[in-house]
């Protein structure tokens, strides 16, 4: 059951709201003084205070009230908190409500309105603390389970990459092949290196071949070897992809593109671990653990004849799909500043640029646009303008994801104003917001006195 303090020198007001929140269901704590009650918040769980404005009979200015609220912020800064007052100053309103206050009522109140507001109010405080919880739990978990495994400098934040990277780590030590599939630049190499990174040939050699970007008139030879004339140009014998690899890990990206002459080949070294070399009877074998990697539709490319079946269960005994970026805005942010040098940040507008932009490219995009924004940027503070990023139009916004970047909390606007040396003007574009937004953020948190 919620609980609602109740702060008011005036023991009527105090039980008149004792027995309309009773009737609702709704527990109440009662407080005659300001100390009193920032006692209680210190001891109970508190969902919601309901405070007066002036705490002395000689006195209609509001101060007491406002320094309550203040003293409140400070304790509890997402405590929703109404205000009742018996004499209304609309400036004081204004700069509570600006300040964070969730109400401003007079006496005698709408008891239909306050029910209401409260309702509402403690809706969102306990969506608010889901929140937080959920968020700390997913926290929690990522922490163990890079505390567990070799995540070969990955971050992320999103639900969805956490299933990846989870199934990639409890797959990694079993000795079958794993399939990695997902669009081109999301990510797809640096799974296949947290595969590896934790296997137990973790220490054996770790191959990479695009197999997209050999001619086909090469391929037998880049993954098998050659020998001294085999081919034109070919004037000495040298071993191939597979034998580089033996005692490790062989990622074959771009599995897609192979011919079915070079699929044969791949199929039987999978079955049996030989291959010949290029221009060779000689059987040689080598023991390698095979990932590969692949942006197309196989299973499409099966019924058009040009993927084999049966290499295609081979390959695929365990399938990880790493999502497109568009579909995980919660690792854009985190994701950027990983790429960042020591000598920049971004500001709030490039944050705000960045969450916007559907990245067609996935991760590869994004660390190119930082790389250049890092180059391009004048000060230490990268602008929207630096990313370089086109326009979103109107189709290209409805599909993106719906992400709110969050507010600044009370120690990043701190640490700006700081820097900035008190100028709101540098501070706010720092910040991204104009320098009212900024005043009322600096009232929020109480970084000076209200006027």
């Amino acid at each position: 059951m919620a609980t609602i303090l109740i702060v008011d020198d005036n023991r009527a007001v105090c039980t008149a709201l004792e027995v309309l929140f009773a009737l609702h269901g709704l527990k109440t704590r009662a407080c005659e003084s300001p100390a009193a009650a920032l006692q209680l918040l210190e001891t109970e769980d508190i969902d919601l205070v309901i405070q007066d404005m002036n705490f002395r009979s000689d006195t209609t200015s509001g101060e007491d009230g406002i320094k309550l609220f203040r003293s409140i912020r400070e304790v509890e800064p997402e405590m929703p908190v109404i205000l009742l007052t018996g004499w209304t100053h609309l400036e004081h309103a204004v700069d509570l409500m600006r300040a964070g206050a969730a109400d401003y009522l007079g006496k005698p109140w709408d008891d239909a309105k306050l029910i209401t507001t409260v309702h509402n109010l403690l809706k969102l405080r306990q969506a608010t603390r889901e929140n937080h919880r959920l968020r700390s739990a997913r926290c929690a978990v990522r922490t163990r389970v890079a505390g567990a495994f070799d995540l070969c400098g990955l971050v992320y934040e999103s639900d969805a990459m956490h299933e990846t990277v989870t199934l990639a780590t409890r797959v990694a030590h079993a000795d079958v092949p794993v399939l990695i599939t997902g669009p081109n630049g999301a990510g797809k190499e640096k799974i296949a290196e947290i595969v590896q990174a934790n296997s137990s040939v973790s220490d054996g050699p770790f191959i990479r071949v695009n197999v997209g970007a050999l001619p086909a008139e090469l391929m037998s030879a880049e993954l098998f070897g050659a020998e001294a004339g085999a081919f034109t140009g070919a004037q000495k014998s040298r071993a191939g992809r597979f034998e580089a690899a033996d005692g490790g890990t062989l990622f074959l990206d771009e599995i897609g593109t192979l011919s079915l002459e070079g699929q044969v080949k791949l199929l039987r070294v999978l079955q049996t671990g030989q291959f010949e070399r290029l221009g060779s009877t000689q059987t040689r074998s080598a023991r390698v653990r095979v990932i590969s990697a692949t942006n197309t539709d196989v299973r499409a490319g099966i019924s058009a004849g040009t993927f084999r079946e049966d290499l295609y269960y081979r390959l695929n005994v365990i399938e990880l799909r790493v999502p497109a970026l568009r579909d995980r805005a919660d690792d854009i942010l985190v994701t950027a500043q990983a790429f960042l040098d020591n000598a920049h940040r971004f500001s709030l507008e490039a944050e705000r640029a960045l969450l916007a932009y559907p990245w067609p490219g996935n991760v590869r995009e994004l660390q190119n646009c930082v790389k250049r924004a890092c180059l391009l940027a004048a000060g230490e503070i990268i602008q929207p303008r630096e990313l370089g990023l086109p326009a979103v139009s109107e189709r290209m916004a409805e599909s993106a994801p719906s992400f709110v970047l969050p507010e600044p909390d009370r120690e990043t606007v701190q640490a700006v104003l700081s820097r900035s040396g008190g100028v709101i003007a540098s501070a706010a574009r720092e910040l991204g917001l104009s320098r009212q937004a900024l005043y009322r953020r600096m009232e929020k948190f109480g970084l000076h006195k209200l006027e």
